[in-house]
């Protein structure tokens, strides 16, 4: 995918060296500058305006600064080539380590219609971004938790998510 902002990496499927942990991740993590938190665009729809990206490791603004990684190195580049809807899977996230929201409400603003959603967060996740007032920018919570996303198409997992969004008991951006 040439949009894409890992066009033109190239990977070694024989050496892992990317670690969370102390344990070594699978080398088709994509690395966004973040020393705790990697990511996998796994699709990326221009004309419907959506992506889906799944996350591993430790999401950490506090030591890390990690949501300003994600926006600069992955949403900008998606949100130039028309996207302003994130599914950001997020079972494999460990932890959440919240800072301030600044860079959520950017993210936000640029979405034009759009939202950012969370699937599949750990409850104590859930709650740290909670802590950190991330509910005004992030859609997150049980209702998200509960889409098996890895059987379904992509198509109908935007449907699903927006039809959540749609009764209103999240915010829309």
């Amino acid at each position: 995918d040439r949009k894409s902002p890992f066009f033109g990496r190239t990977y070694n499927d024989a050496l892992a060296t990317k670690k969370i942990y102390n344990y070594y991740i699978h080398p088709r993590w994509d690395d966004i500058g973040s020393s705790t938190l990697y990511v996998k665009v796994l699709m990326a729809d221009y004309e419907l305006g959506y992506a889906i990206i799944e996350m591993i490791g430790e999401w950490n603004d506090t030591l890390h600064n990690d949501v300003m990684y994600l926006k600069r190195q992955v949403a900008e580049a998606m949100l130039d080539s028309g996207i302003n809807r994130f599914i950001l899977i997020c079972e494999n996230v460990l932890n959440f380590h919240g800072s301030d929201d600044c860079y959520y409400e950017e993210w936000a603003e640029e979405l034009e219609g759009g939202w950012i959603c969370c699937l599949d967060t750990f409850d104590h996740v859930a709650d740290e971004m909670k802590a950190t007032r991330l509910q005004y920018y992030l859609n997150f919570g049980k209702e998200f938790n509960g889409i098996n996303w890895r059987m379904l198409k992509p198509e109908l997992v935007l449907t699903l998510v927006e039809k959540i969004l749609s009764r209103g008991q999240k915010r829309l951006v």
